[in-house]
């Protein structure tokens, strides 16, 4: 049986305060979405990023979350109401998890095609919109992360669509893999740039590795 989208989600910018009154913006409190929507190149219709240097653009226009997780982070943080959107993501997934799908998987959802580009890497603002102080650590250690699609073929997508693997490259790399690598302690060099070599991974992770691994 295939993965399914189980919802989709999309978010706009707003501002938020903390108890120190610094002020931030960001997107990451998604909305869900009744009906197909329409994906084009940098995302879904109606999606928004606050940072563009670090979120939204071609190798990070989808991101993908593992519902098989929030029974998991429900049952750690009882006092969390754990749903779609929750980790930011525009579609929360069932039946696939890091440990199920590649850096350059191609899958057909709905109308478009779309492809693994990298896993998520959280920030800081997760866990300030959640208000759980280690999240973003916790997400990184438990291998979490969920993953970002880039958008071969637009279309449309709905929730209860199924998730067909088009294609899977024989030189990709394993989601959970490539989080091992990121968050490696100490860090090897080789490993960075191994993975650095994948061609379906996303720039932004590439010249991270490299420029870490001189």
């Amino acid at each position: 049986m295939p993965a399914i989208v189980q919802s989709i989600q999309v978010g706009k910018i707003r501002s938020y305060s903390d108890n120190a009154g610094k002020t931030w913006q960001s997107a990451i409190e998604k909305v869900g979405i009744d009906g197909p929507v329409e994906v084009e190149s940098l995302g879904l219709v109606g999606d928004h990023q606050a940072d563009l240097v670090n979120h939204g653009g071609v190798d990070k226009a989808v991101h993908g979350y593992s519902g098989d997780h929030f029974a998991d982070w429900q049952a750690a943080f009882r006092e969390w109401s754990v749903k779609g959107g929750c980790f930011g993501e525009n579609l929360t997934i069932a039946g696939q998890t890091e440990q199920d799908v590649w850096i350059g998987d191609i899958f057909q959802i709905g109308s478009c095609r779309l492809q693994i580009s990298q896993p998520r890497q959280p920030c800081w603002k997760l866990a300030r919109k959640n208000g759980i102080e280690k999240l973003a650590v916790q997400v990184q250690q438990f291998g979490r992360t969920g993953w970002y699609f880039r958008v071969l073929q637009t279309g449309v997508i709905q929730a209860g669509d199924a998730i067909e693997l088009v294609e899977r490259p024989s030189d990709g790399v394993l989601i959970s893999r490539a989080n091992e690598i990121m968050y490696a302690k100490p860090r090897s060099a080789a490993d960075d740039l191994e993975l650095a070599k994948c061609p379906y991974l996303s720039e932004a992770w590439r010249e991270d590795l490299e420029k870490r691994a001189r």
